[in-house]
């Protein structure tokens, strides 16, 4: 599999401190890449760093053989990423369709956007019930897929997303991950931080493990998932 994304000694500094210390990871097209780590670990300064709303002070990042190290992310997006954020940060007091709209601001294929609002509403019928309710009102688990709906109206050859799981119930986190799976099946690719670890390597190919900014361990996600070491940090064995 070809490298979709590339991320080569990667430095990011806020002010005096360094949160990202030389980090460089791979993900090839069709993979589902986990990044777990402790919180503060650095795991959603990457994302953010990829999607252009930090900017490195070295190294670089290339996707689908573009450097995009420097561009904008409204440019980001127009060449293939999403990112469903962590928190969620839909827009609470717009409906869920005005929402998904937002999601496809960077297209003009009136037809295709209609489309893709309608696969939406297939894959989380709950959204379609609710779609003239302002989003703010929805519950966490709903708020969750419309972020992830929203992300997807940009038809992402890549998406991340961070921390998806964060504040839901157990029974919801597993709804979640099957939708990842889901949406990797379609055929996107995906890079997924997250605080449950377990969940994380179980639907991952590969995974890195991140530590205070930099890369401590990386490789096949389940035997990640069967290292002492990572076993005793992240997954309370």
């Amino acid at each position: 599999m070809a490298a979709m994304l590339e991320l080569n000694d990667i430095h990011v500094f806020y002010g005096a401190i360094h949160a990202i210390q030389g980090i460089s990871l791979t993900v090839r097209e069709g993979e589902i890449v986990s990044l777990i780590g402790a919180n503060g670990a650095g795991k959603s300064t990457t994302l953010n760093t990829i999607c252009g709303l930090i900017r490195p002070k070295n190294g670089s990042i290339t996707f689908m053989g573009n450097d995009i190290t420097h561009l904008s992310p409204p440019d980001i997006v127009k060449l293939g990423i999403s990112q469903v954020p962590e928190g969620r940060r839909i827009f609470t007091n717009m409906t869920v369709l005005e929402n998904l709209e937002l999601g496809a601001y960077k297209r003009t294929d009136k037809d295709g956007i209609r489309q893709d609002i309608e696969d939406v509403y297939r894959r989380f019928p709950r959204l379609k019930e609710r779609q003239r309710q302002i989003a703010g009102t929805l519950s966490g688990g709903e708020q969750q897929m419309l972020a992830i709906g929203r992300a997807l109206m940009a038809r992402p050859r890549l998406l991340l997303m961070d921390e998806p799981s964060m504040g839901l119930a157990p029974i919801l986190v597993k709804e979640i991950f099957e939708i990842i799976k889901e949406i990797n099946n379609g055929g996107t690719t995906i890079l997924l931080v997250e605080q449950n670890a377990r969940m994380a390597l179980s639907i991952a190919n590969r995974a890195y493990v991140l530590e205070t900014g930099h890369i401590a361990l990386e490789g096949p996600a389940n035997e990640l998932a069967d290292n002492p070491q990572v076993q005793k940090a992240y997954l309370g064995g």
